[in-house]
């Protein structure tokens, strides 16, 4: 039994060594509006979805050594999903697969079923960008390139 039903996940909060940079980062590679920033503490908000939907918040850490590395899912359409292998290279950035192997294509994880690629961010947070597929699970496919799973 819950004690309230759940609607989402509104915010959520990564470490990072340099702000300024993941600030330009978030902002201008990923496309997230800041929504906030502050000095004291060093940290800045970016809205996800739009405004008011969920947030993901940036807190400097500086050079402490024992940073963790998280990962986060954007959620995007099907046809977003499968053109973000150029442009992450573009971008200079290499496109990843689920177990951080570079790729060069989306792969599809067969028991939801979805389509995503991998990336890392400046601080090495493992971000992805995922989008459902209207079919059948499959999860007997493992994770397999998209263009498996369409043949």
């Amino acid at each position: 039994m819950s004690i309230i039903p759940v609607k989402g996940l509104y915010e959520t909060h990564l470490n990072v060594r340099d702000l300024e940079r993941s600030i330009a980062f978030y902002r201008d590679v990923i496309g997230l509006e800041q929504a906030f920033e502050t000095s004291d503490p060093r940290l800045a908000f970016f809205w996800v979805g739009g405004r008011e939907r969920s947030m993901l918040g940036l807190w400097e850490s500086g050079n402490i050594p024992n940073v963790m590395r998280l990962h986060l899912a954007f959620q995007a359409t099907v046809e977003d999903v499968l053109s973000t292998p150029s442009k992450l290279v573009a971008s200079g950035l290499q496109p990843l697969g689920i177990n951080e192997e570079p790729v060069e294509e989306p792969v599809v994880i067969g028991w939801v079923p979805c389509v995503s690629i991998y990336f890392n961010d400046p601080d090495g947070h493992l971000l992805e960008y995922i989008a459902p597929l209207d079919e059948p699970p499959r999860p007997e496919v493992g994770v397999i390139p998209y263009s498996e799973w369409l043949a």
